[in-house]
């Protein structure tokens, strides 16, 4: 089954370019194609999409405004004539960031990326609903495969290429990136809360400002993610 993605741009030459780069991809589906960020909510309403080719400078909404309000967890490649939004584009979990004009090959290198994760997240749902008492993974590390407790896990901390695993006895370092280890884990008890920490939910002791306390480490809270974490434990906020 191919990926389903959908377009939003309003330029039509940059969407006719991608139209034509996901012919030659055949496990790339486009689905649609929005001019601005009004009518591609409207699409996500009506339609399962889960890939996102998302423009930045658009009329009405920008990219980076749609995405932080974009409640469904989808799979994003922004492409933009406008490098100074790279950063915060990654800051909001982009898998890539293409600048106009791109060529087929970048493209596909995106998009490579993005399948990658796409078939990580599915076969880790599946797994989880057929393996409802699971509730370890293994991860090499130091020339071992370990067994690690989700129970165990305090945070996780990228460092590029590879994470930290902090445990309430130790820590473990392994390569992988924070995508793939996030899309592993129990999403309703791990949350990501700045593009190097992913926090299990119930290890914090507290949390004051930007900074959540988990193990007697303090750790920040990105201000992209900031309004999504507080919404989240608001839940469990007793007033």
């Amino acid at each position: 089954m191919p990926i389903k993605a959908l377009i939003i741009d309003d330029e039509p030459l940059a969407q006719n370019v991608i139209k034509q780069y996901a012919l030659k991809i055949p496990s790339l589906e486009i689905i649609g194609a929005c001019n601005d960020a009004i009518c591609a909510q409207e699409f996500l309403h009506q339609n399962q999409v889960d890939l996102l080719f998302l423009d930045i400078n658009m009329p009405k909404l920008s990219g980076i405004s749609f995405l932080k309000n974009l409640k469904k967890d989808l799979l994003v490649i922004f492409t933009t004539a406008y490098s100074e939004y790279a950063l915060e584009g990654y800051e909001l979990n982009a898998i890539d960031y293409l600048k106009k004009p791109f060529s087929f090959e970048r493209f596909f290198k995106a998009f490579v990326k993005a399948e990658e994760l796409y078939w990580l997240k599915s076969r880790a749902e599946k797994e989880q609903e057929e393996k409802t008492d699971s509730d370890f993974l293994f991860i090499k590390s130091n020339k071992k495969t370990v067994k690690i407790k989700f129970s165990d896990i305090l945070y996780i901390e990228g460092l590029g290429d590879y994470i930290k695993v902090h445990v309430s006895d130790g820590k473990y370092i392994t390569n992988l990136s924070m995508k793939k280890i996030h899309a592993l884990l129990p999403q309703k008890q791990f949350y990501r809360t700045h593009k190097s920490f992913i926090i299990s939910v119930d290890k914090i002791d507290s949390v004051e400002g930007n900074i959540v306390a988990i193990g007697g480490e303090k750790l920040p809270i990105g201000n992209s993610y900031r309004s999504d974490f507080f919404k989240y434990i608001n839940r469990f906020t007793a007033d």
